[in-house]
């Protein structure tokens, strides 16, 4: 950290999403980047614009022994994660990871523990946390504007680029996973998860697919993703027992919709021998549209790294958020061999997985 607080960054990794973490710490009063690492060099010193006070290099222990960097971000693929933030974390370095955390929840569970063994911030990229809109939808679920939530239904489909590593759960499903760990009560805790998955076009891994995730409140939430559609959709819906909210992130004149409409069920005895039977009742109110502020939300996740540095404490997207995402989409993959069936998520929040606080 320098003289007036500013802390030293590294990014590694200059490809896909790279280039956005290097803008957002450029841009940022609370960051000075020192350093961009990747194995293509000259594609590196083009995104760093031939800034003479970054290094670029393909060297990571040279990244790693420098003194003046404090935090090291990575955005390289995520069977890469593991090794590279091991050594950064057992270097003394804080560190963010591009989602999903790890490539299996062995080595996702690996990192918190080191990270806490080592007193570091350890944090996942879950970017969507960190929009506007996520964080209103969280805080009308956290105040009970939308009551008890019933479902959750999320659709994240496009003519998207056919991984050649990863199957479209794993690419596409993280969205829509960490936003709802981030805005559920307690996070995202599924009692089981069932996966169906679709590869028509003979890819060799599902390109379509559908996660369905009982909740512990007797609520379901569901995910739908897809590579295959012709039609762009980014909508998920929350209904509560109050109002239900609609998220459609490609509306920019108005990404979210509250609906004062539902379902009331009023119970009557009919019989002696006490069956009851439901009388429905439907409630139309109004709809409106929270105000909602224009802000990068990359920006937001950077300073929010900073803030956790320095005052020791989990970010808001720590590791055991990005381990919870991580133990769904490894359930999701149990599921899929089973053909479907609904299987059990593996507990991944113990006390000895939070970091020191």
């Amino acid at each position: 950290m320098t003289g007036n607080g500013v802390l030293g960054v590294a990014v590694v990794g200059a490809g896909y999403w790279g280039p956005n973490l290097i803008r957002n710490f450029l841009a940022s009063a609370e960051w000075n980047l020192v350093a961009v690492c990747d194995l293509d060099t000259e594609r590196a010193a083009q995104v760093v614009g031939g800034r003479a006070d970054v290094t670029v290099t393909a060297v990571l222990d040279e990244v790693l022994a420098r003194d003046d960097v404090q935090a090291v971000a990575i955005a390289t693929p995520a069977r890469t994660h593991r090794h590279i933030a091991v050594a950064a974390l057992r270097a003394g370095k804080h560190v963010l990871v591009e989602k999903p955390l790890a490539d299996s929840v062995a080595a996702g569970r690996e990192l918190v523990e080191l990270a806490e063994t080592e007193g570091l911030v350890l944090m996942t990229d879950h970017t969507y946390c960190y929009t506007p809109v996520v964080q209103r939808i969280a805080e009308l679920v956290r105040d009970g504007s939308l009551g008890d939530i019933f479902f959750v239904d999320s659709v994240r489909i496009n003519l998207g680029l056919v991984q050649p590593d990863i199957d479209v759960f794993w690419d596409l499903a993280p969205h829509d996973l960490s936003v709802l760990d981030y805005i559920l009560p307690g996070g995202l805790r599924p009692e089981g998860v069932a996966a169906q998955g679709a590869d028509p076009i003979g890819a060799g891994r599902s390109c379509v697919g559908y996660l369905t995730l009982p909740l512990t409140s007797g609520a379901m939430a569901h995910v739908h993703v897809n590579w295959l559609s012709p039609t762009k959709i980014r909508q998920m819906v929350i209904g509560g027992s109050t109002r239900t909210l609609v998220w459609d992130d490609l509306n920019p004149q108005q990404r979210l919709s509250v609906y004062d409409r539902g379902v009331d069920l009023v119970q009557q005895s009919v019989d002696r021998i006490d069956r009851r039977t439901a009388s429905i009742s439907y409630r139309l109110g109004d709809t409106w549209a929270p105000a909602l502020t224009e802000v990068e939300p990359l920006g937001l996740m950077v300073a929010e790294l900073a803030s956790a540095i320095r005052e020791g404490r989990p970010p808001r997207t720590d590791g055991a958020a990005g381990l919870r995402v991580l133990s769904v989409l490894e359930a999701a993959a149990t599921s899929l061999r089973a053909r479907g069936a609904l299987v059990d998520v593996v507990p991944t929040d113990r006390p000895e997985l939070e970091l020191v606080r």
